[in-house]
């Protein structure tokens, strides 16, 4: 045979021959740390929801604290560089700044973080990643990289597009010089 796995008590799989059989490791819980270098090294992949109300610099911008932040995160190389990619998604009930009424927006935010070590090695990253700057064996909440995802897609001032039309319009009156009709007055003959 030429693969032949054996299942070790902590969850892991040991392969006997890789030819054939290439193992990944799923979790039946997401770890709340991890090693990104280790991960890239093992090709793990993490997939699986989180509470948004288990997320508290999320939890501070919502209306409502229901349901999930679905994660799905493969490590891997590219090239060289230890990388993360895969995508945070929610459904996250906000406030309307407008009507203060809830807003569900969407979310979909793909990732792409390249790993390094040093501000040094940021330059060498390709434009489509982003930087993670890990210390070697330092460890990463995975609850950090899904909040920050999902901040960065929320709106600075959510608003219903409804509402956005609603807002009066500047005219060409209220852009008038206010002294304007002092101006007037003083043209004419008294």
């Amino acid at each position: 045979m030429q693969g032949i796995g054996v299942e070790v008590g902590d969850g892991t799989l040991t392969v006997a021959k890789l030819s054939l059989y290439h193992c990944r490791i799923m979790f039946d819980r997401l770890p709340d740390l991890f090693d990104p270098i280790e991960f890239v090294e093992k090709k793990r992949r993490i997939q699986g929801r989180v509470p948004l109300s288990s997320l508290d610099r999320v939890r501070d911008v919502l209306l409502r604290l229901e349901g999930d932040a679905e994660v799905d995160l493969e490590f891997k190389r590219e090239g060289r560089i230890p990388s993360l990619e895969g995508f945070v998604a929610a459904e996250l009930t906000l406030q309307c700044q407008c009507c203060l009424e809830a807003l569900t927006w969407p979310v979909r935010s793909e990732v792409h973080l390249g790993v390094v070590g040093s501000i040094d090695e940021v330059s060498i990253l390709p434009e489509e990643f982003e930087p993670m700057l890990v210390e070697p064996g330092g460890m990463v909440a995975l609850a950090d990289i899904i909040q920050d995802e999902l901040l960065l897609a929320i709106p600075s001032i959510p608003q219903h597009s409804r509402c956005r039309l609603s807002q009066p319009e500047a005219t060409a009156e209220s852009t008038d010089h206010p002294f304007a009709i002092l101006a007037e007055l003083k043209k004419k003959p008294s």
